[in-house]
Formats: structure tokens, C-alpha cells, sequence
């Protein structure tokens, strides 16, 4: 009977089994009928949508950011084996998990079952902000702890670090996109877990003090306890045992066959037209984002199909299935050591994509994309160099052809009815005929690609690889070219190829620079990019560098030498990132001044932080997607769908026509004008709003979206206004109120009498930026009783919000209530732009009685929210022959876009910021042009990094005229207290605060910066093809406080709960409201000490109908407000308490706890709550923030790339209220200027309308662009009296010390230029009085340093040689 039982259960089972999904998350089955699943559906998609784990987070939908990152663990029932690794969940289909196991961020631990190691050591190393990216970098971190353990065949150290090194500790998080941190304590945090790590080398941190014994340290962290990472369930491996195979897959959508007669039998039945999807790892759809909207009625999975998952090698070399994953292929082809070629493909391979996507995206998916579709792949080109064939098999037929990969590259897009089955790599050896012994002979191979982030997650400008058989000639003086390959792509090119004509050439030839130069020539005939290619000249020439990197050594006899020894060493990204912070904690005021962790961090870490998107979707929830227009300037004459055929799940779309009686057509009531929050009749600006579409889920809303058809008319309508000149042409401004514009400074025309030189008509040229905060634009409206609305939403101003909705829907306020409780980054574009999201949710709401929500996808978010303001700006400045500045006349011409939003508040913000130097006269006018753009915005420190950066573009042409060190200049130009306050006002403050001198002086001695002034001089002298500069820059921000509310409650246990206005960016304002909260009643004096009363203080979510007047989190001085505020309601508790401990302590005679004196004011009915209200006088209100930064980068000529390799930074924060938050905020400002100004590109095309609309194109800081060695000291600058407990801004002012990067590549480049010109036959003198653009990416440096430099030097060396 026992053994029926088990044969039936079995059975039973297995029945199930085959008609359905079943894995497991987080350790809990869930089971899914294959006939109900929709197989197009994303793992993200089921884990928001059906489970409570929320930790996973939508950032992108591309794969390009990490948010969505979830552990995947497979078990192999014949190895007895779990392979555990990284995915994109939001690329990962459902149906593709089967059998796996998915552990999100909170399955690792949690609050209730307790936090695992890696949370409390991102939260304990100050590693989170905003805390939206940091469950995907926890699962990220986990991984390589959990595969490094796994891989290696040590045991693991003793003292609770795993087997992970340093290195492998920084590319764990490679991939991941933060934008708040700066990366920095992230990597500390994950290389606390390595063996060779010493913790005295880490940044700041909770556990361990700087001098610290080194054991004691350690015992300090969290212990990684590696014998829980094994979390495969049993349940699932006892099914896994048993037979998985469907019973019968033609019944369902999602099909996985085990053979290739299985698949014949599939796609037969298909013959009647059905649209079929042939599935791997569905990576493709990360680029190819359509391929996610297109309705396919069956999904076939060819994973399991032994011939597409093949890995061999032999003596006739390697073969690798087509479905197998990249990271797979680099594993076995780098297992292969005594095959260096191989090596260096899997080297490459790394670069492709990111970790997560490498996973699952396969080797057949690749090439099948850039046969297919063209897509500028790495892979097909090394795989060209490396002579790789291609297995085409028939699926009809079982007939298989073999191709050489570039011609199965050329051919028309494969048939679906044709399979890539597998790669082969074949084995290389020397030609039998070469005459020269074999001991000549060398076989070489190497791999390039130029790209703006040097460990992958960016498509490359162009990829090259080349392998050549060379030996020496038989004079032994010269290297002969027996044999080569040379394959280039990505360049603006279909295919992968080779280039022919160049490989001729040169086989059988002695290298020589004759012969390079002749070769460069075909190549630039060959390499050509496509008409519409970005930078094609660049791409062209990097080419060039690529080939005589490869060749040039050669020419000297390099064969002989080790092949290296032209100067194209490059930096070994092994050189690890380093950093030290110098942070006085202050006990004055305990526990206000000590670096405590932020508060919510370990939540935010687990995941269980909740964001408006995370709260669950109420009952019959509708969902929103913006329609916008693409056109600058027409009429829209109808909005409609394609093929007039209403789309799946569509309820139905909001225009400004479906605005109640009574309300109006309103998008944001904030400083100025009123935007609207549709488009009426005419559509004004690419990106603007148009409508609003409602459908059942928001998977739906944004295809449906994509489907929208609007038919417009440009008749009788002006041209639009898409540039500067044509707006000043046209008179089209927008007027800036009379306080806020620019203030001249002294006598302009005595100043420029006064100077002995001038610059006149200097121009200079700024674009934009986009937030890229990871979280994008969300809210949920629910409807309530009586004509009210509740909205949650994601902003920096609730109030301005309330006010917006309660205007367009036309009820009195108190009928409308704003929720927030933190926000997934804001950096300005969570205040005007968040009040049209919420409107049209609140809208759509009202309308249709149901609530509505919407997470706006990426595209749409980056192309209707503006960004930073673009500007032109000209320049007069006289100057004396000393380079100090006399006088200084500036026209500024600003792009605000279609409507004033905040653009009035820029001119005061570029003047505020450029008047760091002492320009002896100032006269400036500033035009706000208004363009058919989307509105610019405020972005981080709006107006104040452009006016900083055009102050050091105009001492540094100084400079460059006079010839004199530009370090000098900016000293002699630095204020004297006197010329401050002349330019400053009452700003300037006491002449004590005034610390700009003291840091710049002790900068100096803090980075060594006249001692690495030399060291870089000696190695340009030395280097020839990388060129270091190093520069040290000022900055001066001024900031302002406004009138801010607060409320302090005692509950009947002692608990305490804290309402301000300020919201919670991850800017660490809860932290030290909370700080000093426990400070302030600490001042009770009861025997309960303020550490411990810290404990018993909740900050909740701002709510606009308990929390009025709450004005906007901005300007850097939120948080310090909303501290003040605080404490003014404390000390009003503190007061009504007073008496009641005195009267304790006379009944008791002993020390009163503050438990027992909360329980005694409760019985004796004292008001346990104070609002009150901080309204800062005219002598607080105002003041100036100071810093300074030495950057030294190294350049490399041929490529155009940047290496920061150090950052010095000494900022004062006067007493910090919390320099662990304060450092935070400083890096990851800092890091975010340096997006501004070495990375992003914000590009419109011809219309005005967005192009760098996804993480593909648009490309802010990762891990490998950071500084590689990063030091920070926060001074503590003493007592401030009007100061928040002598406290001062950090979250905005640090951006501007970015600038020192930028300025730093000009001296690399200029010192390039210098070299250059002794190749150049020209008696002329080096141009050294360049403009270096923002950003300075990689084409523009290479542009700069010359795009045919080689050529240059090539041809000097000829005419050298001829002329001895």
C-alpha cells in the first residue's frame, strides 16, 4: 500500500507539475496553470503586482540600472548542484523561471526576522540615500559574496569577511546605477566583506574608529554567516527530481521543448500564421523595448535544447551553444588559461552589458540581434577576429550549414524558421609555410572598444578586434606580418567586418611607419560610419589609434621588446578605488554632531522602505500614461489609435476637456505662472503634455500609449522658436521680477579703464541635464467621501501639489489631502514637475470615481520633465598683466523652455555663484528666452554650477592669454573679506565665516598639491600617449532659509512623534530632525539620556492637511530648518515639563526617568503636543557655503578617455548636525557635477524633442567613472551664531567643486597639444587658449587632443628619420 501511495502522489505531482509554473520566492511556493499565465509577463511585473515583496524596483525597464535586480537559484538534480546568480527581473519572463528559486532583497532579512550583514553594512558604512537603488545593490552585493565563496578552493576566512577580494568587491555593484551616494561608501561597504581588505583603509563608518586594533574592529561589524546563503527550498528540489516535461505544450502559450523534433513539432503547428517568439534569456528586449509591446500567441523557450547549449573543447577548438549565457561562455573560455586568445575574448565579454543581463542574455541572442537588427554588438566582432563559424540549422528539414560568422552576419535576416545553434571558435596556429622558425613566430590577439564607461554598461563608439601571425625578417631588424585579421564594429556600421584591403596590405610587409601609414590610409577609406552617426569622426579615428596601438610597437622592433613599449600602458582598473574622510564629531550638542546612521537605512537596504508605488493598488485601481507631443509648435487636430482600433484594457483618455465645471486647466500652481496640464488646441513644445490615458494595469496603459495616433496641422502657425538667437530675435521673453534680477557690482567702465589687458566677445556654450533620480515621476489619487481626494505622491512639495489639485479640479483645498512619505530621489525635479503627475492622477480619479495611479516609464519622464536650463554666454573681462581681474561684462541668454516654472530664480543663482572671485567691477544682464521646449526646471544647484563654471572658464582663458599657471590666477582673484561683502552684502556675514582663504591654503597641505604638480609635469615629459592635469577650484553658494512649521508629540509611553514639512530625499533630513529632537528634550535633564530618549523618536510622512504652510524641500537648507523648527517645539515641551520633573523629584527624592515624567504629565493633563513655527530673522536667513576641490585626471590621446585619479575636497559644514550624512551628501553631489560636466548629454533633435531618452543613451556616473582615490574633510569651522546650531548646507554646494575634474582635463589636454605641436613642421606655438565643452566626453577630448594625431606623429617620425 505504502509504495502504491508514493507511486500515486508522484504521479499526482507530476500532473500538476506539467500544467503549470512552479518556483519559489523567498522560500514560499507559488504555483501558476501555464494556460492562465500571459507568457509575455516580467518577473517584475508578477513580484510588484502578486506577491507582497517590494523591494524590487522599477528603474529603468531597459536592464541598464540595477533596481530590479533579484538573486536566481538553479538546481541541477544530476550534479546535486544549486548555481546561484544575478537578474534583471524586469527582462526576466515569468514562464523562463520554472523550477528556480528567487530571493529579492528582503528575503536575505528583513525587520521582523532580522536584517542580514549586507543591509547592516550598507546602513552602518552611510551607504544609502534616497534608498530606492539599495535593494537591488544588496541582492548585487550578496551574489558575488555567495559565488565567491562558492568558486574558491580556500576555505573561508575565520573572522567573518568571505573569500571575496577587493576587486571582485567593486565590480559586485559595477552594474548598478546609483545617483545618490557617489558609489564610494557602496564599494566600502561590499569590500568590508573581503579578505584582503583592511578595515583602516575603509571610508567612515559605525562600527570601527580610525586607530582602532584591527581584531577589534572586525568583531565589531555584522557577521556575514555564510552557512545561511544556501537557500535553494527542498520542496522544490524533491520536484525537480521527479520528470518535468510538459505533458502536452502545443496546449499553451509558453512551450519549452527538450529536442529539435519536439520544436519541429511546434513551429509546424504554427504554419498557419500564428506570430511565434523564440526565447532565451529575452535581454533583447532591453534594447529592442518594442519587442515587449508586440502581441506574440506563442513563446517557445529553447533553453533546453542540448544542441543549443553545448560546451566543448577539442583540439579543433571551442564550440558554444547559442543558448548559452555570456557569463557562462566567460567562465569556461577563461578556465582555459594556457589559451591567451581565449582569455581575452572572456576579458572583453565582461564589458558587455551588465552582470545581471549577462546572466541570461545569451550567446545566440547577441548575434542573432546583430543579424537581425543591426545592433552595435562587441560580441560578433571579437568572435570575426577570433575566425569564428556559425551552425545554421533548418528546423523543417534538420539540415545544418556551417558560416563563417561575418558572412552569416551579411546574409538577410535569418528565417524563424532557421536556428543559430551553436559558435565555434576555432583552434589558431601558426601557418605551416612561414619561412621563419617557429621561435620568430608570434601569434598576437587583442580586443578594444572605446566607451564612457570603462567596465561595460554602455554600448561601445567603436569595438575593434585583431589577431596577426608575425615573426622577425631575415635580417633579424624587422617584424614581418605572416598572417592577420582586423574586424571593427559598433561604429555606425550594420555589421561587424573586416577591413580587407588594410589585411592585404600588410601581409608580408616589415612593419615600419611607412608601412603604418599607408595602412591608416585604406583604413579610413574602410571605416566610414553611416550617415547619421553620432561623432563620426571620432569613431573613425579611433580606428586609427586602435590599429596603431596594435601594429606601432612593432614598427620598433617591439617583437623583441615585450610589444609595449610605445607609452599604451593602461590603467589596470585592479588599482582600487581608495579614500579617506577626515570628520570631527561634535559632543557638544549629543547626540546632534555624531556621524549616527541615517535613519530608515537598513529598511531602505531590505527593501521594506515603502514608496508611493509600493503601496498596494486599492480596490478597482486604474492606471495613467502621459501622451505628449512631438512636435515644437502645431495644432492637434485629433487624437486617435492606430489602425482606429481601441487597445487591450483602455478605460479611456483625459484631455483638458474632461476638466469639472469650476476647475482649471492647470499642471502646476507654483513661484510664477500657472503651467497647463494639457495642451488646448495647440501643442507648444516637443514633450509637452497632451493627454492623459487611463487603462486596467499599467502594463497596458504604456503600450496603448505607444499605439496613440495624433494627427496635427501646422497651417498658418508661426516657425517655432527652437534656439536662443531666434527668441532674442523675436522678443520671445519672459520678464524676471524686479528683486530678482542681477545686481551690478562696482563701476564696469572705470574697471575695464583700469585694465592693461582685455578678452572681448569670449563666448561660451552650457547644455542641460537630466535628474536621473531612480525613482521616476509617481503618484495614486483615491477618491473619498464628499468631493474629496487623497493622493499619494513623489515630490519635494506637497503643499504646491495640494494647491495644483485643488485648482484644477475647482473644490476648496481642504477637500484635497497630499500624502509623502519619502521620495526616490528628487534633485529638483520632484517639485514643479511632480504637480502635473498628481493632477492628472487626481483628475483621471475624479472622472472615472475609481482610484488612479501611474509610475511614469523612463522615456516618458526624461523627454516632458526639461532638466537643467541650457545657456550661451558672452564675456568681456579686463584684466592686469598680474592676471588679477579689474572688470567683468556678461550677457547671458537662457533657455526656460515653453513656460517661466522656476527660470526666474536662475539669474540670482548664476551670479550668486560666480562671484566666488573678486572681479573688481561685475555687470551682468541676463534674457530668459522663451523656446517651443519643454520647461527647464531647477536641477541640483540650479544656476549656481553654471555661474561657478563660467567664473573658472574666464580666469582660466586669463590664463591661457597671459601665460601664467591658471592655479595663480584664481589665488590672486580669491576675496579679501572687503571685496566680499562689497559683492556679497549682508551674505558675507561676520569676516570669521569667511573660511574660503583657510580652506584653500589648506587644501594644499591636505592633497599635496604642489608636490603632485611636479609628479604630473615628470610624466608628461615622460608619458607619450597619456597626459595627466591636476587642478584645484573654489567654490562659494550661497543659500536661504524659509519660514518652516514643525510639531513635537509626547505619547502617554514616552514614544515621541515628529512632523515637519521637509520631506525625506535622502538627504538625511529625518536623521537629524530626529538628532536634534533628542537633543533639545535632553535638555529636561531626567535620567533618561538623549541617546537613549534618540530611540523613542518616530519623524512621520508629511501630510498637507495636518502639516500647512510646509513651502518646498529645496536650496540645501530643509533639513536645518526643519531641525530648528523642532527644537523651538521641544523647548516648549521642555518648558511645560520643567515643573512637573520638579515636582517628582520633590516627591521621590531620587532621579526621574523619562518614562515616569511623561506618565506624570499625562495623569495631570499637560499638552503633550507643540506646533510652532521657525521663522529665521534677516541676520539667519542668508548666508554662504565654502569649498574646495583638487582633481588630477589622466588622459589617454588616443581615445579621448578620462581617468579621475584623485579627488581632494575640504568643505566646511560649519558644526555638522551629522557628518555621516553630510560626507553623503557631499560625495554623491560631487559625483553628480561630475556627471554634468564629463558624461551626460542631453541631446534634442531637429523639433526640440529629447533623443537621450533611456539608459542606453544617456549615461550618468557608475562605480568605474568615479575618482579612484576620493578624500574628503568636512571642517568644523567653529561657533556660528546665527547658524542652526553653528551648522551649515551641504546637500547642493558640492556639486560645483565638479568643476575641478573639467579643469583638470584642459591642463591634460593643453599639455597634449603642447606635445603635438612639436610633430608639426609649424613654427606656430601651440593654441593653449582652447574652450573645453561640457560635458567633456570622450569625442570631445579626442577632438581636442586631435583626431589625427597618430597620423601626425607618424608622419614626424618619417621626416625625423629622413632628415638624420
Amino acid at each position: 500500500m505504502g509504495e502504491k501511495r508514493v507511486i500515486e502522489e508522484k504521479e499526482e505531482a507530476m500532473a500538476i507539475k506539467k500544467a503549470s509554473l512552479v518556483f519559489a520566492v523567498n522560500g514560499e511556493r507559488f504555483e501558476i496553470s501555464l494556460s492562465s499565465v500571459d507568457p509575455s509577463t516580467t518577473l517584475i511585473d508578477f513580484l510588484r503586482n502578486k506577491t507582497p515583496f517590494k523591494s524590487v524596483k522599477l528603474g529603468c525597464g531597459e536592464g541598464g540600472c540595477g533596481a530590479c535586480v533579484v538573486l536566481l537559484s538553479k538546481y541541477d538534480p544530476l550534479l546535486d548542484k544549486v548555481d546561484d546568480f544575478t537578474v534583471s527581473s524586469c527582462l526576466t519572463l515569468l514562464c523562463s523561471i520554472d523550477g528556480c528559486s528567487i530571493t529579492t532583497s528582503e528575503g536575505l532579512g528583513n525587520s521582523r526576522a532580522g536584517f542580514h550583514a549586507v543591509h547592516e553594512r550598507i546602513a552602518g558604512f552611510h551607504a544609502t540615500q534616497c534608498g530606492f537603488c539599495t535593494p537591488g545593490m544588496s541582492v548585487s552585493m550578496f551574489s558575488a559574496l555567495l559565488n565567491a565563496d562558492k568558486s574558491s578552493h580556500h576555505d573561508p576566512p575565520s573572522n567573518g569577511s568571505s573569500n571575496l577580494t577587493a576587486a571582485e568587491a567593486e565590480k559586485a555593484v559595477s552594474g548598478n546605477l546609483c545617483r545618490c551616494t557617489g558609489y564610494r561608501p557602496l564599494v566600502d561597504a561590499c569590500k568590508s566583506f573581503a579578505k584582503d581588505v583592511d578595515i583602516e583603509d575603509l571610508g567612515f563608518n559605525s562600527f570601527c574608529k580610525k586607530g582602532e586594533n584591527r581584531d577589534d574592529a572586525l568583531k565589531k561589524l555584522p557577521c556575514y554567516d555564510r552557512t545561511l546563503s544556501s537557500t535553494f527550498p527542498e520542496f522544490l528540489k524533491k520536484e525537480l527530481k521527479m520528470d518535468t516535461s510538459l505533458d502536452d505544450s502545443r496546449k499553451y502559450r509558453w512551450s519549452s521543448p527538450g529536442s529539435i523534433s519536439e520544436l519541429q513539432g511546434l513551429l509546424q503547428l504554427d504554419d498557419n500564421g500564428m506570430s511565434v517568439k523564440l526565447v532565451a534569456g529575452n535581454t533583447s528586449t532591453g534594447y529592442y523595448k518594442e519587442e515587449k509591446e508586440k502581441k506574440y500567441e506563442r513563446f517557445i523557450d529553447v533553453r533546453r535544447l542540448p544542441e543549443l547549449t553545448v560546451v566543448r573543447r577539442d583540439e579543433k577548438g571551442v564550440e558554444l551553444g547559442a543558448a548559452v549565457t555570456i557569463s557562462k561562455a566567460i567562465e569556461f573560455l577563461r578556465a582555459k588559461e594556457s589559451v591567451s586568445m581565449l582569455a581575452k575574448l572572456a576579458t572583453h565579454m565582461e564589458k558587455i552589458a551588465t552582470r545581471f543581463v549577462r546572466n541570461t542574455g545569451t550567446l545566440g541572442g547577441n548575434i542573432m540581434m546583430a543579424q537581425r537588427k543591426q545592433f552595435p554588438s562587441d560580441l560578433t566582432t571579437i568572435l570575426v577576429a577570433a575566425r569564428a563559424t556559425v551552425k545554421i540549422m533548418s528546423i523543417g528539414s534538420n539540415v545544418q550549414e556551417q558560416f563563417k560568422l561575418e558572412e552569416f552576419l551579411q546574409q538577410p535576416p535569418l528565417e524563424g524558421k532557421s536556428l543559430l545553434v551553436s559558435v565555434m571558435i576555432p583552434s589558431w596556429r601558426p601557418l605551416k609555410n612561414g619561412s621563419s622558425s617557429s621561435s620568430d613566430t608570434r601569434l598576437l590577439f587583442e580586443t578594444y572598444r572605446a566607451a564612457p564607461r570603462p567596465l561595460g554598461n554602455a554600448l561601445a563608439f567603436l569595438n575593434a578586434a585583431f589577431s596577426a601571425e608575425v615573426s622577425l625578417n631575415e635580417s633579424r631588424d624587422g617584424v614581418v606580418v605572416t598572417d592577420c585579421l582586423l574586424a571593427f564594429g559598433a561604429y555606425g556600421t550594420k555589421h561587424s567586418h573586416r577591413v580587407r584591403k588594410v589585411e592585404e596590405y600588410l601581409v608580408g610587409k616589415v612593419i615600419s611607419d611607412e608601412v603604418l601609414m599607408e595602412a591608416i590610409g585604406l583604413l579610413k577609406d574602410e571605416i566610414v560610419p553611416d550617415k547619421g552617426t553620432l561623432n563620426p569622426g571620432y569613431r573613425s579615428s579611433l580606428a586609427v589609434s586602435f590599429l596603431f596601438e596594435f601594429f606601432g610597437s612593432l614598427a620598433t622592433n617591439g617583437l623583441l621588446n615585450g610589444c609595449k613599449e610605445n607609452g599604451f600602458g593602461s590603467l589596470k582598473h585592479e588599482a582600487m578605488l581608495s579614500s579617506a574622510q577626515q570628520i570631527v564629531e561634535i559632543q557638544e550638542h549629543s547626540p546632534v554632531g555624531k556621524g549616527i546612521v541615517k535613519a530608515g537605512a537598513k529598511l531602505q537596504a531590505s527593501g521594506e522602505a515603502v514608496y508611493v508605488d509600493d503601496i498596494p493598488s486599492p480596490k478597482d485601481c486604474l492606471y495613467g500614461a502621459f501622451i505628449y507631443s512631438t512636435m515644437p509648435l502645431a495644432r492637434i487636430k485629433s487624437i486617435r489609435f492606430k489602425e482606429n482600433r481601441v487597445p487591450e484594457g483602455v478605460i479611456g483618455i483625459i484631455t483638458y476637456k474632461d476638466i469639472p465645471k469650476g476647475g482649471t486647466n492647470v499642471g502646476n500652481k507654483g513661484f510664477f505662472a500657472s503651467d497647463l496640464l494639457f495642451a488646448e488646441e495647440i501643442t507648444h513644445g516637443a514633450g509637452e503634455i497632451i493627454a492623459f490615458l487611463v487603462a486596467e494595469s499599467q502594463k497596458l496603459a504604456d503600450i496603448a500609449v505607444n499605439l496613440v495616433v495624433i494627427d496635427y496641422d501646422t497651417e498658418g502657425l508661426e516657425p517655432p522658436i527652437l534656439s536662443l538667437e531666434e527668441a532674442v530675435e523675436k522678443s520671445s521673453l519672459f520678464e524676471i521680477p524686479a528683486s530678482l534680477q542681477s545686481k551690478p557690482v562696482g563701476d564696469i567702465t572705470k574697471g575695464m579703464a583700469e585694465a592693461e589687458h582685455k578678452i572681448l566677445g569670449s563666448k561660451i556654450s552650457l547644455g542641460s541635464q537630466y535628474f536621473f533620480y531612480m525613482e521616476t515621476q509617481t503618484a495614486l489619487a483615491v477618491p473619498d467621501e464628499d468631493n474629496c481626494m487623497l493622493v499619494y505622491s513623489s515630490t519635494q512639495a506637497p503643499e504646491y501639489v495640494h494647491r495644483t489639485i485643488a485648482g484644477c479640479l475647482g473644490v476648496p483645498e481642504h477637500n484635497v489631502r497630499v500624502i509623502t512619505r519619502r521620495v526616490g530621489g528628487g534633485f529638483g525635479g520632484k517639485v514643479m514637475k511632480s504637480m502635473p503627475v498628481a493632477a492628472a492622477c487626481a483628475l483621471a480619479a475624479t472622472k472615472m470615481q475609481r482610484p488612479v495611479r501611474t509610475y511614469v516609464n523612463r522615456k516618458t519622464d526624461m523627454i516632458t520633465t526639461g532638466g537643467r536650463h541650457p545657456m550661451k554666454i558672452t564675456y568681456s573681462v579686463g584684466f592686469k598683466s598680474n592676471g588679477k581681474v579689474t572688470a567683468l561684462d556678461l550677457e547671458l541668454l537662457l533657455d526656460a523652455g515653453l513656460s517661466e516654472d522656476i527660470s526666474p530664480l536662475m539669474p540670482s543663482g548664476i551670479q550668486g555663484a560666480l562671484m566666488k572671485y573678486d572681479w573688481g567691477a561685475l555687470s551682468f544682464d541676463v534674457k530668459l528666452c522663451k523656446t517651443n521646449a519643454v520647461s527647464r526646471t531647477a536641477v541640483r544647484a540650479p544656476g549656481d554650477v553654471q555661474g561657478s563654471y563660467i567664473a573658472e572658464a574666464i580666469i582660466e582663458k586669463v590664463a591661457s592669454y597671459l601665460s601664467i599657471d591658471v592655479d595663480e590666477i584664481r589665488k590672486v582673484n580669491l576675496h579679501a573679506y572687503e571685496s566680499l561683502k562689497l559683492f556679497y552684502n549682508k551674505k558675507a556675514g561676520e569676516s570669521t565665516e569667511y573660511t574660503l582663504p583657510q580652506l584653500w591654503e589648506k587644501l594644499e597641505a591636505f592633497s599635496g598639491f604642489s608636490q603632485r604638480r611636479k609628479v604630473v609635469d615628470e610624466f608628461n615629459a615622460s608619458s607619450k600617449w597619456r597626459k595627466r592635469g591636476i587642478s584645484r577650484v573654489p567654490a562659494v553658494y550661497g543659500v536661504g532659509l524659509r519660514l518652516t512649521p514643525g510639531r513635537v508629540s509626547v505619547l502617554s509611553d514616552g514614544s515621541i512623534v515628529v512632523e515637519v514639512p521637509g520631506i525625506e530625499i535622502g538627504q538625511g533630513l529625518w536623521t537629524k530632525v530626529k538628532q536634534m529632537a533628542a537633543f533639545s528634550l535632553g535638555l529636561i535633564q531626567c535620567s533618561t539620556t538623549s541617546d537613549e530618549i534618540l530611540e523613542k523618536i518616530r519623524v512621520i510622512q508629511t501630510d498637507t492637511l495636518s502639516m500647512v504652510q510646509g513651502s518646498v524641500t529645496g536650496g540645501s537648507t530643509s533639513s536645518e530648518a526643519s531641525s530648528e523648527a523642532v527644537r523651538i517645539c521641544c523647548d516648549g515641551l521642555v518648558e511645560r515639563l520643567l515643573p512637573v520633573k520638579t515636582d517628582l523629584v520633590e516627591k521621590t527624592g531620587g532621579p526621574v526617568t523619562w518614562d515616569s515624567l511623561i506618565s506624570q504629565a499625562y495623569k495631570q493633563s499637560i499638552n503633550m503636543s507643540v506646533s510652532n513655527t521657525y521663522s529665521p530673522d534677516s541676520h539667519s536667513a542668508q548666508y554662504l557655503n565654502y569649498g574646495v576641490a583638487a582633481s588630477e585626471v589622466e588622459v589617454n590621446i588616443l581615445t579621448g578617455e578620462t581617468t579621475i585619479l584623485r579627488t581632494d575636497i575640504i568643505y566646511d559644514c560649519g558644526k555638522s548636525l551629522n557628518p555621516a550624512v553630510d560626507l553623503g551628501q557631499i560625495e554623491g553631489a560631487f559625483v553628480q557635477g561630475l556627471g554634468f560636466f564629463m558624461l551626460e548629454e542631453y541631446l534634442m533633435n531637429s523639433d526640440g524633442l529629447i533623443v537621450t531618452d533611456s539608459t542606453w543613451t544617456y549615461k550618468i556616473p557608475t562605480v568605474d567613472t568615479i575618482p579612484r582615490q576620493f578624500n574628503v574633510e568636512i571642517l568644523n569651522s567653529g561657533h556660528h551664531k546665527n547658524r542652526v546650531l553653528s551648522s551649515k548646507a551641504s546637500g547642493e554646494p558640492p556639486l560645483l567643486l565638479a568643476a575641478s575634474v573639467h579643469c583638470a582635463v584642459r591642463a591634460a589636454v593643453k599639455e597634449a597639444n603642447k606635445q603635438i605641436q612639436t610633430w608639426s613642421d609649424s613654427q606656430q606655438e601651440a593654441d593653449l587658449s582652447f574652450d573645453l565643452p561640457v560635458p567633456a566626453t570622450m569625442p570631445v577630448v579626442k577632438e581636442l587632443c586631435g583626431l589625427n594625431v597618430v597620423e601626425k606623429y607618424l608622419d614626424w617620425k618619417i621626416k625625423q628619420r629622413k632628415n638624420i
